[in-house]
């Protein structure tokens, strides 16, 4: 008889424990049209227009997938919401376009972003303005501690297809858009220690140049120095 107790308190034990809340979907990596390049695999469809199909890896704990796309000279996103890792869309040749993919649960609040990769869809062009430059740090709206000469270390990386980058322009103030150039880095530089002012917000962009006179804009940043 106690032994049967035992089992029926077991049982009710394990049927009175709480289940686990749910986990937040994963970040999904990025697989396809690749990061900084030329995608020459499209669908052609007309003269302008070419089908594109953009694929990343299945994150866990994910029901479901947000594709967004951005044409960075018109400004113009599309969006595929989509269970599967992969999704075709019609976009325009010779041009720009960003790309990340948001992971989703309808169980949760929570979603996660993807990287940012950037890519141009092959056109007629025969040069290409370089990629937008990407900071490394500070990232957007971080606090950051200045050193003991009340510098902070401006870092980005730049990206051509061509591989004619030839030096950036570096803007920097307390003010946005940021209208001070304080610097014009060669090619082979991609850090910049600036002076701060602790409990200040710092606002700052790049201008990658190539030697075919195409220039990209990195957008702003901000940081606060601390």
């Amino acid at each position: 008889m106690r032994t049967v107790l035992l089992l029926l308190f077991g049982v009710l034990l394990i049927g009175c424990k709480k289940k686990s809340d749910p986990k937040p979907p994963e970040i999904a990596s990025l697989v396809f049209p690749n990061r900084n390049s030329e995608c020459t695999t499209g669908r052609d469809l007309n003269q302008t227009t070419s089908e594109v199909e953009f694929m990343w890896k299945a994150s866990d704990h994910t029901e479901s997938y947000e594709l967004r796309v951005t044409n960075l000279t018109t400004n113009i996103t599309q969006t595929v919401n989509t269970t599967a890792i992969s999704a075709k869309l019609p976009i325009a040749k010779g041009e720009l376009f960003s790309w990340f993919v948001r992971s989703l649960n309808k169980k949760v609040k929570e979603t996660a972003l993807s990287e940012t990769w950037f890519f141009y869809n092959a056109g007629f062009q025969t040069t290409y303005a370089p990629f937008p430059a990407e900071v490394v740090q500070p990232q957007n709206g971080a606090s950051v501690f200045k050193d003991i000469n009340n510098e902070v270390t401006l870092e980005w990386s730049g990206a051509d297809i061509e591989n004619d980058i030839n030096g950036y322009d570096l803007y920097f103030s307390t003010t946005t858009p940021p209208e001070i150039l304080i610097a014009s880095p060669s090619a082979n530089q991609n850090t910049e220690a600036v002076s701060v002012t602790a409990n200040t917000t710092y606002y700052w962009k790049v201008i990658t140049k190539d030697s075919e006179g195409n220039t990209s804009d990195s957008g702003i940043y901000s940081f606060k120095a601390l």
